[in-house]
């Protein structure tokens, strides 16, 4: 029996040998600049890789615990951030698939293997002996002749380990692993629940009759997204490019409200229901902040962020309130008497009172209709001039014009999706700088919104230049009838946005992998992504690459006046949205006791004091928060605000320059941009500004002050 049992260890090893060295990820990549090899990878590649990874990792830890020598900061702090390259390898292309072409196997492995990755996560941070030793070297930083990164780095792991249960007891140490390993499988389980609820729904119209109001372009996509179900008429689903423009455009009132409620009680009720998902992780949040002893998950979250604390958090979050909800009160007076005009029901006295006021399923559509009236713009008269290619030629050469960026197409590069486009990247000097893949329409396997990520980070390991691969991924209104895809002006500045956070990881110069790039403090990360926005506005860039699609003619400067000045059209009303948001975020992340209450009912009362539109009482946000129940931005969602108030500041300097001034783009790339998280971001935009920022560009900016 022995010998048996022998002979099938040896066969089952040797073939799961045989399995591994052929694993896509665990070979080198001969491909174009060390590009992700996606056409030889399979589903089945992935578990193995992770587990392979993970293995390898736990014996360079094991490696670097039990070294006889003592604790430096090369063999110990520098060990630690290069060990897990294999495993990095296989989790960045993974999860970044994931997010942009999953499916029910990719959603399984991600099941199986979340549990797995937090117990190899918690084996490192609760690893008494390496935590001692990083203890050592924390603790003789002051003898030390450490660099400015080197000291950031060394900070980070330090603090990474007491905020991974480094010094609980023993107990408390099984509780942690306990509370993550639920969290990390909890959190996975709300993000599917979103995606396959949105999916799930679909309006299929086959009166025309019904449609009215809503321009062709967005009715010829209905109809071939119907087609493609196999379906009659015109099909609308909750993506962006179907459910935003039916809610600005489609006269029909009751076939709105139906949208807007499916919108927005997706993941409310049903299979996918995330009401008890919220209280799971809002729950073992607050027990892994208590263990960590925080009084909240707030209190833990902000610790290592610009903030620094709650008070700081509400004192932004209360002075905007303040400073713009007389303005957003007069913009929903302003609609709602705009409505009023255009026969909106209820002027009889028996009518309730809430029906004589605009719902949020009126309000996009009468926004944007007094928008036309009073600047006599829309988003079909300005689409022409923003076709894709022209945009993407326009972006990209904002870039060129800012830091000398060039972007070269490569179709030998392999892609995930034929959707995808892969570019090389090069500085003014020709240097390589990244590799950077577009993705911009919408599927099935993808979930909502626009987001940058990346395949590989940047960093200098032996003295060689590491350059990163970057993911800008969007859901963008794909090309229908032979026409090519024309964005509304809204997804330009979303493109612009996004690639924001691309500059910021391409443009990367950082020793350490995990300080380069977007590896910022939270509420700091937000700065690069909004400041480009600011261009979107600017006359003298518009003219550079905004033409009609089919004429090739310069947009019109008064069109270009018109954008201008209904650059604040309803923007109290956005910020109030926004600091809705923050409100919420913070109220979930505030509790010092586990909450068992109702999830609409609380969220009704959180947000209360920034709504200025009647709640309704069906609705809820919660259930579908992926930015704070599935993403980074728990406790940090108001790091848009936070930002927004430095990228007004620090766009007021390119204002005062000359917006394509490259002294003052040089100086935004070197301190902003270049740096990372190598250093205190509050330093770098003083080294940038020359001062600390105020509200006062930002409230300038939308005519509040």
């Amino acid at each position: 029996m022995k010998l048996k049992y022998l002979t099938i260890t040896f066969l089952f090893s040797t073939t799961l040998m045989a399995q591994l060295s052929n694993n896509p990820f665990l070979k080198p990549y001969n491909t174009p600049f060390g590009t992700v090899p996606f056409n030889q990878i399979t589903t089945d590649d992935y578990l193995p890789a992770m587990r392979e990874g993970m293995r390898l990792h736990s014996a360079e830890i094991e490696a670097i615990a039990n070294n006889k020598e003592a604790p430096t900061f090369a063999n110990t702090i520098e060990a630690l951030e290069h060990s897990g390259k294999a495993l990095n390898r296989v989790q960045e292309c993974f999860y970044n698939l994931l997010s942009s072409e999953t499916s029910d196997v990719m959603d399984a492995i991600a099941e199986t293997i979340a549990p797995e990755e937090t117990a190899h996560a918690n084996s490192i941070t609760l690893n008494e002996k390496l935590f001692a030793r990083v203890k050592k070297v924390y603790d003789n930083r002051a003898k030390l002749s450490l660099s400015t990164e080197q000291k950031m780095l060394l900070d980070k792991t330090y603090n990474s380990f007491l905020r991974s249960g480094a010094t609980l007891n023993k107990t408390d140490k099984e509780k942690y692993k306990k509370y993550t390993e639920e969290l990390n499988l909890i959190q996975l389980q709300f993000s599917q629940n979103v995606l396959k609820a949105t999916n799930a729904y679909q309006l299929n119209i086959t009166d025309k009759s019904q449609l009215s109001g809503i321009p062709e372009d967005i009715l010829t996509a209905a109809q071939e997204k119907a087609k493609a179900k196999g379906k009659e008429g015109w099909l609308f689903d909750l993506t962006a490019p179907s459910y935003v423009p039916f809610m600005k455009y489609a006269d029909n009132r009751d076939l709105r409200k139906e949208l807007y409620l499916a919108y927005n009680t997706k993941a409310l009720s049903g299979e996918f229901d995330n009401r008890e998902t919220v209280k799971k992780i809002v729950n073992l949040r607050l027990q892994i902040a208590q263990l960590l002893g925080f009084k909240d998950y707030a209190a833990y979250a902000l610790d290592r962020r610009m903030a620094k604390n709650e008070a700081n958090v509400y004192k932004l979050l209360d002075e905007l309130l303040a400073a713009y909800t007389p303005k957003a009160k007069q913009d929903v007076a302003d609609v709602q008497a705009f409505a009023k005009t255009k026969g909106f029901p209820a002027a009889e006295p028996s009518v309730t009172e809430r029906s004589r006021s605009i719902e949020a399923w009126d309000w996009g559509y009468y926004s944007e209709k007094l928008k036309e009236d009073k600047y006599s713009i829309n988003d079909e008269q300005l689409k022409p001039y923003f076709e894709l290619e022209n945009v993407k030629r326009g972006v990209f050469g904002l870039a060129t014009k800012l830091y000398g960026l060039q972007f070269k197409k490569n179709t030998e590069i392999q892609v995930y999706h034929p959707d995808v486009e892969a570019f090389e990247v090069y500085d003014a000097t020709d240097k390589f700088m990244a590799i950077l893949y577009t993705d911009f329409f919408p599927r099935e396997g993808k979930r909502s919104g626009a987001w940058m990520s990346g395949v590989k980070g940047q960093s200098i390991e032996n003295g060689v230049d590491e350059r990163p691969q970057i993911t800008l991924v969007m859901n963008f209104t794909r090309p229908v009838n032979g026409q090519p895809a024309l964005l509304t002006f809204d997804e330009f500045s979303t493109f612009l946005h996004e690639f924001g956070h691309s500059l910021h990881g391409m443009l990367s110069d950082c020793e350490y992998e995990s300080l380069s790039g977007t590896n910022v403090f939270w509420d700091f990360v937000e700065l690069p992504s909004q400041f480009m926005e600011n261009f979107a506005t600017e006359k003298e860039y518009l003219d550079g690459f905004a033409v009609h699609y089919q004429t090739g003619e310069k947009i019109p400067a008064e069109l270009i006046a018109k954008i201008k000045a209904s650059e604040n059209f309803n923007a109290a009303y956005a910020c109030l949205r926004q600091l809705s948001f923050g409100y919420l975020d913070m109220a979930w992340h505030t509790q010092v006791k586990p909450f068992s209450g109702d999830v609409q009912a609380f969220e009704k009362q959180a947000w209360s004091k920034a709504i200025v539109l009647p709640q309704v009482p069906e609705a809820c946000m919660s259930v579908q928060f992926s930015h704070i129940f599935a993403g980074g931005y728990a406790a940090g969602y108001y790091s848009y605000k936070w930002a927004e108030v430095l990228d007004a500041d620090a766009f007021s300097v390119f204002k005062q320059n000359g917006i394509f001034d490259a002294k003052t783009a040089a100086l935004f790339r070197e301190n902003i941009l270049s740096k990372g998280g190598s250093e205190d971001p509050a330093v770098l935009y003083r080294r940038f500004r020359g001062q600390d920022p105020t509200i006062d560009a930002l409230l300038i900016r939308n005519g509040v002050k």
